[in-house]
């Protein structure tokens, strides 16, 4: 994630699959929120021009969208593995 930290990447590129109340309790300042439960209402909004990471607690809920972004000709994907409690413990957050 340290393309994160330096700015590299825009919030529009790591996209969260993860409900709301998951994201209130710990999130990346630079995400978007689409939570799995209204992902596809929400996935147009995704550039498939650019790299995308998709981000939930684990990475299971994230591989099943990256999944189904493929399947309809996004590219350039990103299953982040370990999710938020891998992604936290590098800022010495606990996540459960």
């Amino acid at each position: 994630m340290a393309l994160v930290r330096e700015g590299k990447l825009s919030p529009d590129q790591i996209i969260d699959v993860r409900e709301i109340d998951e994201w209130n309790y710990y999130h990346l300042d630079n995400s978007t929120l689409m939570p799995l439960s209204t992902f596809r209402e929400d996935s147009d909004a995704i550039n498939k021009d650019r790299t995308v990471y998709v981000i939930c607690a684990h990475g299971v809920r994230s591989a099943a969208v990256c999944r189904y972004l493929s399947e309809r000709g996004y590219g350039n994907l990103t299953n982040v593995i370990g999710g938020m409690a891998a992604v936290s413990s590098l800022d010495g957050f606990q996540y459960d």
